[in-house]
């Protein structure tokens, strides 16, 4: 467990703090392209990392992420004019660039050169394969763009980013996600036979004991959560990615299909599962485009969007506050919880009712939480060396060591999984992906 000044210096993320100054070494995904489909539309609100901020898509298609208050008077820019390249403050026509450039100062003397000496804070954005990524950090030129494989593929070959708004701290969501012990409770079935209802669908492992091993990497780490498969001992490895700040490869559950899975902090208390998927061998259907843009469609969708509260934006209809519409009967007879398997909702309801923060000095870890507890020492461990020495990561400056794949495998108990996936586990090595369905 954590003690209290451990679990706070995890946590928080606004500038300033500990966590909060590691994070801003990375480039960080945060709006998918859709949310500013044309030039001069409207500016919407963003709340990143603590901060609040206005994006926009300029007349030349360029986006802009700049601080919500004019710096003149302070008046909010969600209200500006987006035109001509830029965003003019309705107060008093104060105009800025992306970059944050004073372009216009139409109330001061035409003589004046003011202009020149005021800049609104603005930070840089990528746009690629329909995901928008910023760098929020204090380099004057930004560290290299990661190149995950969903930034790095055909754009027809990778699916829009598929969000998910969560109302509680982002270590809560990433601690889930690398937590492979609880597929066989939360995401289980009460029965081996399938149901033939849509979306009632979970997995059934008899061995329910995994057994972790956790491996350090350049990037972050690598674990293998083993299970028994059959009689004869062969052992199902389930082997997740982590990798640092916030990004999680789960275990490769088909062929020819990536993914990159983000926890991005919204501020202390929310955060968004930032999730694409990509295939290396097809571009990605109409209908899987479909799915990705509204995942819970099946559940009731999103609930209506205010443009000016970025904590309406992704928040699926069932969620805390109606307990995630959980269905009681099917519970009974068929899921182990009965909240159906769709868009990560079932870890949600896990993680969202901890509270907004939860108070990890009251848990009691057990040795299927070894996962969990090496990626909070790695990321306490690496804020701390930043704050101390101005150290950062091995994948700030070199991302090409994120090049790697999660996987699955079926393995002889005296086999080692790390040797069996190296080539697999390399985006580059050109060995085809080794995958299990989680759900037989």
């Amino acid at each position: 467990m954590l003690s209290r000044e451990e679990n706070e210096e995890l946590c928080r993320v606004g500038p300033g703090t500990l966590m909060g100054d590691l994070l801003r070494q990375y480039w960080i995904p945060f709006l998918p392209s859709r949310e500013l489909p044309e030039p001069d539309f409207r500016p919407i609100k963003v709340r990143l990392l603590g901060e609040d901020l206005i994006a926009f898509r300029d007349t030349e298609g360029r986006v802009g992420l700049l601080d919500e208050n004019c710096p003149h008077r302070g008046a909010n820019l969600f209200w500006a004019r987006n035109e001509e390249c830029g965003l003019r403050c309705v107060y008093h026509g104060w105009k800025f660039d992306v970059n944050g450039t004073c372009v216009d100062m139409p109330n001061e003397p035409e003589e004046s050169d003011f202009k020149y000496k005021v800049k609104a804070v603005a930070y840089p954005v990528r746009e690629l394969n329909g995901a928008l990524w910023t760098y929020m950090g204090p380099q004057a030129t930004p560290p290299p763009f990661p190149p995950f494989e969903v930034n790095t593929l055909p754009a027809e070959h990778v699916a829009p980013p598929h969000i998910m708004l969560e109302e509680c701290n982002w270590v809560q969501g990433l601690e889930g996600d690398i937590d492979s012990s609880h597929i066989d409770w939360v995401h289980a079935r009460l029965n081996q036979q399938k149901s033939a209802q849509p979306y009632v669908m979970g997995t059934f492992n008899k061995d329910k004991r995994p057994k972790l091993e956790v491996l350090t990497t350049d990037y972050g780490g690598v674990y293998s959560a083993s299970r028994q498969w059959d009689e004869s001992g062969t052992r199902w490895h389930r082997i997740t990615q982590y990798l640092l700040p916030f990004h999680t490869m789960i275990a490769a559950g088909a062929p020819d299909a990536v993914h990159l899975r983000s926890w991005v902090p919204i501020d202390d208390e929310h955060h968004m599962l930032f999730s694409q998927q990509a295939r290396l061998d097809r571009p990605i259907t109409p209908e899987e485009r479909a799915q990705a843009n509204n995942p819970f469609k099946p559940l009731g969708g999103y609930v209506p969007q205010d443009p000016a509260n970025p904590l309406t934006r992704y928040l699926s209809v069932p969620r805390l506050a109606n307990s995630y519409n959980i269905d009681l009967d099917l519970q009974k007879k068929e899921l182990v919880f009965g909240v159906p398997f769709v868009g990560n909702l079932q870890d949600r309801a896990m993680t969202e009712a901890m509270g907004p923060i939860y108070k990890r000095w009251k848990e009691h870890l057990g040795s299927t939480d070894a996962m969990v507890i090496f990626v909070r020492r790695r990321l306490l461990g690496a804020a701390h060396n930043l704050r101390e020495s101005g150290a950062v990561p091995g994948n700030v400056h070199d991302p090409s060591i994120n090049r790697v794949r999660p996987a699955s495998i079926l393995l002889p108990p005296s086999e080692s999984w790390s040797d069996a996936t190296m080539q697999s586990r390399l985006a580059d090595a050109g060995a085809p992906i080794a995958w299990v369905p989680m759900i037989q």
